[in-house]
C-alpha cells in the first residue's frame, strides 16, 4: 500500500465533531440546501468526514448563502445570510480555533458576539458608567455589515493570525455569493451578511 499523502492543514476530526455540537446546540434554518441539522444527522459520520476531509485538504469552499430579509421597527429590513448546516460547522471550527487569539485584544466593555457574555450584563456596565458620566454618546455605522472593506478586514485577521487556513476560509466565507428567495445569485464585492457563525463575531464587530 501506498503512504497516505499529507493533508494541507493541521485540522482534527475532533475539532470538527465539537463544532459539529456547538451548532447542533445552537440550532438554526436550513441553508439553500434546504438540509435540517436532523437531515444532516442521518449520515453524520460521512458529512463530518467530507468538512474534515475538505477542510484540512483546502479545497473547502462553501456554498452560497440564502438570503432573508428580516423587518425592522422603521419599516426597512435586515438581510440575513443563512448558511448550510455543513458551512455552520466549518465556520464553527474556524471560530474555535481562532476565537482565544482574538478575546485577548477586545475591549474591556465589549459585549457583543462574545462568549460568556450577555446582553444584560451590558446593560449593568452601561449602567454603572451612567453614575460616572454626565453624557451618553450612541453610535451607529449605516451599513456596516454591508460596507466592510474585504482587504481592510483580511487585513486586520493576518494581524492577529499566521494560521494560513484561518485567512484562506474567512476570505472565501467573505467572498460566497448571496441566494436571494426567486434563486439568483449575488456577488459579493463589500460586506458580509448577518447570520453566519464566524462573520459577526471573530472578524467585524471587535477586530481591529
Amino acid at each position: 500500500m501506498g503512504k497516505t499523502k499529507p493533508k494541507s492543514f493541521v485540522i482534527s476530526k475532533k475539532s470538527v465533531w465539537l463544532a459539529y455540537q456547538r451548532v447542533k446546540a445552537n440550532r438554526g434554518a436550513c441553508g439553500i440546501d434546504q438540509v435540517s441539522l436532523k437531515a444532516f444527522e442521518e449520515n453524520l459520520q460521512a458529512n463530518l468526514y467530507k468538512i474534515w476531509n475538505r477542510m484540512s485538504s483546502g479545497c473547502y469552499f462553501p456554498p452560497p448563502v440564502r438570503r432573508v430579509d428580516i423587518p425592522k421597527a422603521n419599516g426597512e429590513t435586515r438581510p440575513l445570510g443563512i448558511p448550510t448546516v455543513g458551512d455552520r460547522i466549518a465556520q464553527m471550527v474556524v471560530k474555535m480555533d481562532l476565537e482565544p487569539k482574538l478575546e485577548p485584544i477586545f475591549h474591556a466593555w465589549s459585549y457583543g458576539y462574545r462568549p460568556g457574555r450577555s446582553a444584560l450584563e451590558a446593560v449593568g456596565a452601561a449602567r454603572r458608567n451612567c453614575w460616572k458620566r454626565s453624557w451618553v454618546l450612541d453610535l451607529d455605522i449605516k451599513g456596516f455589515f454591508d460596507s466592510i472593506d474585504h482587504k481592510l478586514l483580511l487585513k486586520a485577521v493576518r494581524k492577529h493570525t499566521e494560521c494560513r487556513w484561518h485567512v484562506l476560509y474567512i476570505e472565501r466565507w467573505l467572498k460566497a455569493s448571496v441566494m436571494h428567495a426567486d434563486g439568483s445569485l449575488e456577488e459579493r464585492l463589500r460586506g458580509t451578511p448577518q447570520g453566519g457563525v464566524i462573520t459577526p463575531q471573530t472578524m467585524l464587530q471587535n477586530i481591529r
